[in-house]
């Protein structure tokens, strides 16, 4: 029997969602490259070699080259399609299937490789008019890729015993200044009137600070947080850099705010990331990759809501083709993470196993 008929796909968008790196670090083979300004040197994985210089990705380009055996290079897609032996179009819905990309995001017209013009298209009924196909959403810039940059300053001027935070929020001094946060009395900048939450990357360096807004605003022109312009929140994993000093053995806790994690911390369950939203995106999935290993065991718990349930049902499903997966569902409609009492932590985390 035929094979069922494949999704086309516009390789262009697809390279523009993913990376080298990205790419590297789901072949686990990320570590054996040394780096060098955008430069990433070593053995080449296509053919099997040692040396660890004739292998080397361009990450401000997004390709590679292979000096010896192979004697070609390519982009991310090219890269797959030599990897596994297949063509351009299954690289690319690999792709698409590793790294959580839907179809409709990178959906295309082609057709026996070649785009067909709309006007060319015959119509079987005159009578029937061909709707015009919707506009492709437009593809990221390359430099949304790129890692967010440490920054060069730390905010001072925060009061770290605001009422929101010691009251509202029930943190202790001891959580406050672990997680660094504190309410900005400056007069200057993005943080005026803002609760500071600083964001780390995985090695420990601060990337950005959030900042919340104390309470709920009293117009709905102030949003309850503020990041940074050009900070790519999809990047980075909130509280990755603590999490990944835990015990291996431990479930991985995944929560989708700031302050599901650091009540959860405070309660005494400390592998945990937040996502800054419901959604996973492609590079938080590379870094849980990097960090899990089959063995491992993450707990997906979201907010009990439709976007949490949604997203919960999407991570599970991504995150279960390379490590075991639980989902935590709450009794209540509305229900978080940061909802739950020391008690109740301490209940749920004795049990998992």
């Amino acid at each position: 029997m035929p094979n069922a008929k494949r999704p086309f796909v516009d390789f262009r968008l697809v390279r523009a969602r993913i990376t080298m790196e990205q790419v590297l670090a789901h072949y686990s083979l990320l570590d054996t490259f040394k780096r060098s300004g955008s430069r990433l040197s070593g053995p080449c994985p296509i053919h099997g070699g040692s040396n660890p210089s004739q292998f080397r990705v361009d990450t401000d380009k997004n390709l590679w080259n292979c000096f010896s055996d192979c004697k070609c290079g390519g982009n991310v897609l090219d890269f797959i399609a030599k990897k596994e032996d297949i063509s351009i179009h299954a690289a690319a819905l690999n792709a698409c299937e590793w790294f959580g990309i839907s179809f409709e995001e990178v959906a295309s017209d082609k057709s026996n490789g070649q785009r067909e013009k709309p006007e060319e298209r015959p119509a079987k009924d005159a009578s029937l008019t061909i709707p015009k196909p919707a506009a492709p959403r437009p593809a990221p810039k390359p430099e949304d890729n790129q890692p967010n940059p440490p920054l060069k300053f730390r905010l001072e001027k925060l009061q770290r015993d605001h009422p929101y935070l010691t009251e509202e929020r029930g943190l202790s001094q001891e959580t406050i200044i672990d997680f660094g946060l504190g309410y900005f009395t400056g007069d200057k900048g993005l943080m005026i009137g803002r609760v500071a939450i600083p964001i780390h990357n995985f090695k420990g360096e601060v990337v950005a600070y959030a900042g919340r807004w104390p309470g709920e605003p009293s117009d709905k022109a102030t949003p309850k947080y503020k990041l940074p312009p050009g900070f790519k929140k999809g990047q980075e994993l909130f509280n990755l850099d603590r999490a990944i000093q835990e015990p291996a053995d431990r479930p991985l806790v995944i929560v989708e705010g700031f302050f599901d994690a650091i009540q959860l911390h405070q309660h005494g369950y400390r592998k945990v990331v937040a996502l800054m939203g419901s959604t996973m995106t492609a590079a938080q999935e590379v870094l849980l990759r990097q960090n899990t290993s089959s063995q491992s065991l993450v707990l997906v718990m979201l907010d009990e809501d439709d976007a949490g349930r949604e997203g919960r049902e999407d991570i599970a499903c991504r995150l279960s083709k390379f490590c075991f997966v639980k989902t935590y569902v709450f009794e209540n409609e509305g229900m978080q993470p940061e909802h739950l009492s020391a008690e109740e932590v301490a209940q749920l985390f004795g049990g998992v196993s």
